[in-house]
């Protein structure tokens, strides 16, 4: 009979059957997994951890560095929670404690200053016998008396990293430092000779197939070398073009067909698409995502290796060129507020406009006379000015908009009364496409913030676009390349974008009192993968609400054809009534939370509202009222107005 031998390792321990505890306790052996003590069995060779690390379970926390927030984890921590014994950065603890029981914990700041948090002013010395900090009450306009209300309005953060300017200083008045810290973010205007290097390049980048060859899966070869070959491609391309454009020029920088040794060529071409894109949205729609892309791939360290140059340098502002001439006191001068005002022509007589057209021209000269000196001169002051000027279009053009609809919606619609059934703002679930159920003074709320978030938004979309730049840039930040459920697109998580979101979220959340709804910003997600679809979809705004604009400031001049005004009370009733039903229809169904895809998506959050409106923008067709938008020009959201 042979002898059965169990395998090696699990040999049984010499000794009786009714001994268990003669083996050595922990050994790897057959006895001791099927006894009472098997937890203590280790395999040899095996270390023990705290904490493990398999496939199936996730890794230990890394601790948070001292010092800073322990929910951010990347900000310095700047109050001391006594009540939760944690310290927060101020935007953390004020989305920690701003409602329920949170709200009544101790907080004292970490530093010498004094911390304003979630409306609790907190002095810095200790105050009475036990030595415990003051906190004294902040009176708020708008605050509600119930405390425990879901709708507890939000205080202003102080103390964070990122400032939120206010309103342009009026003409005359003392400027200080907003001007200086407005150009920070300020790209400066383009030159004749940079545009010619711009169309170079968007003919460069309109025949490139980058993101079709990279953003791909089962390709041959590995993906750093393709990044190299259709970088280097591009390049080709675009010597090819300098060279037929300007022989001379080409023939001295690309006689040896050395790309290294031209980077900066490169490097500059590249800053003027990035520069050109943010002064002007609406233009590069089909190129700068290819641009942005290969930018961001040329910043892998794989890639640099390969192509021994890199292809980004930092972005050109008004205040980088005025610092490198130490003429920054530019931006103080009370006189800068005249020289970039913007002139407009709506309801003025001729002889006004004319007027601030010399004032301007006026103010210009002097300062483009006063701040020249050696290396800056006349024509570079100006177009410092002329940058400023940009700026101040771009917002009257995409910021303005929601300013005329928070107007239009204060003018005709009562914030708690309705006093028409018709002028009702109240939605419900399911009725109309709607996804959330609200009555008129709930919806009145939901449509102030939403709009006044949106305004916020674009009054600082270049510091936005800027830290998004840095964000798809970052060397540090990977992306990973997965089906979001509209195709392949580039995860990518935007930390600093945001934190200045939330920042904007706050001050937005403060302005209006309370807050409707969900606060919660996508951000490297499957609805909003990176930073880059992030600004795409809030450049958007103006496209949806100056259209609407237009239409209701035309439809009284309309009405003054006795044909179109017959139309009108035939259909509506009055004038006021026809744009009363516009804007009813868009402030109840253009922010109903509909439009998603599926049940999860959409709905209250900050993406979602944006979508809603998107949602309605598609439907405009079937309204009665489509034929008013007819008469007053509308060609399409996309059109030019």
């Amino acid at each position: 009979m042979s002898e059965t031998h169990a395998p090696p390792g699990l040999e049984p321990e010499t000794g009786t059957n009714d001994s268990p505890s003669v083996g050595t306790s922990g050994t790897f052996s057959l006895e001791n997994i099927l006894s009472e003590n098997h937890d203590e069995v280790e395999h040899p060779g095996t270390e023990h951890t705290e904490s493990g690390t398999g496939w199936d379970e996730e890794e230990a926390e890394k601790p948070v560095v001292d010092g800073y927030c322990v929910e951010c984890e990347d900000q310095p921590a700047e109050v001391l929670c006594e009540t939760c014994a944690d310290i927060y950065c101020d935007v953390c603890y004020a989305a920690q404690h701003r409602k329920g029981s949170r709200k009544q914990h101790v907080v004292k700041p970490l530093s010498g200053k004094k911390a304003k948090t979630n409306g609790i002013a907190i002095a810095s010395e200790p105050s009475g016998d036990a030595g415990e900090p003051v906190l004294c009450q902040m009176k708020v306009d708008g605050a509600e008396s119930n405390e425990d209300s879901d709708d507890e309005e939000w205080e202003r953060v102080s103390g964070t990293t990122i400032e939120i300017l206010g309103a342009q200083p009026a003409v005359g008045a003392h400027v200080g430092d907003w001007f200086v810290e407005r150009a920070k973010f300020i790209p400066l205007r383009l030159t004749l000779p940079e545009r010619k290097y711009l169309r170079l390049l968007e003919a460069a980048l309109t025949v490139s197939e980058y993101t079709d060859k990279i953003d791909t899966l089962g390709f041959g070869l590995s993906k750093a070398k393709r990044i190299v070959f259709q970088i280097r491609e591009l390049c080709a391309i675009m010597s090819g073009l300098m060279i037929s454009a300007d022989y001379k020029r080409g023939q001295e920088l690309f006689t040896d067909r050395d790309f290294q040794a031209n980077a900066e060529f490169y490097q500059t071409v590249f800053e003027l698409g990035r520069r050109h894109k943010i002064m002007n949205p609406d233009k590069m729609r089909t190129t700068y995502g290819k641009l942005i892309y290969l930018l961001q791939d040329s910043q892998m360290l794989e890639v640099k290796d390969l192509l021994n140059f890199s292809c980004v340098m930092p972005i050109k502002t008004v205040y980088v060129v005025l610092e490198e001439h130490e003429a920054t006191d530019l931006l103080r001068d009370d006189l800068i507020t005249v020289a970039t005002k913007e002139i407009y022509s709506e309801g003025r007589p001729r002889r006004d406009v004319q007027r601030d057209i010399k004032n301007k021209e006026r103010a210009i000269e002097t300062l483009s006379n006063r701040y020249a000196r050696n290396g800056l001169s006349q024509e570079k002051v100006k177009q410092c000015l002329y940058s400023i000027g940009d700026n101040h279009a771009f917002l009257r053009a995409n910021r303005d908009p929601c300013e005329k609809m928070i107007t239009y919606l204060k003018q005709y619609f009562h914030p708690t009364q309705v006093k028409e059934p018709h002028s009702s703002l109240a939605i419900r679930s399911g009725k109309g496409g709607a996804r959330l159920s609200h009555d008129h003074s709930k919806q009145y709320a939901y449509v102030l913030q939403s709009l006044t978030l949106w305004r916020e938004i674009l009054h600082d979309m270049f510091h936005l676009w800027s830290l998004a730049e840095q964000d798809l840039l970052s060397e540090n930040v990977p992306y990973r390349l997965r089906d979001t459920g509209q195709g392949l697109n580039r995860v990518q998580a935007a930390p600093k974008t945001s934190r200045m979101m939330h920042t904007i979220l706050h001050k937005a959340q403060k302005s209006v009192g309370t807050w409707i709804g969900s606060s919660v910003i996508h951000m490297g997600d499957h609805n909003v993968p990176n930073a880059l679809l992030f600004i795409d979809k809030y450049t958007q705004i103006y496209r949806i609400l100056l259209p609407i604009c237009n239409t209701l400031s035309q439809i009284p001049t309309l009405a003054a054809k006795s044909a179109i005004r017959s139309y009108i009370e035939d259909e509506f009733g009055s004038v006021d009534n026809c744009i009363r039903e516009i804007l009813g229809d868009f402030f109840r169904h253009g922010f109903d939370g509909s439009g998603a895809d599926n049940f999860f998506d959409a709905g209250s959050c900050i993406d979602g509202r944006l979508t809603s409106a998107w949602n309605w923008c598609s439907s405009l067709e079937k309204k009665r009222y489509f034929p008013m938008f007819l008469l007053s020009g509308f060609i399409g959201f996309d059109g030019e107005w």
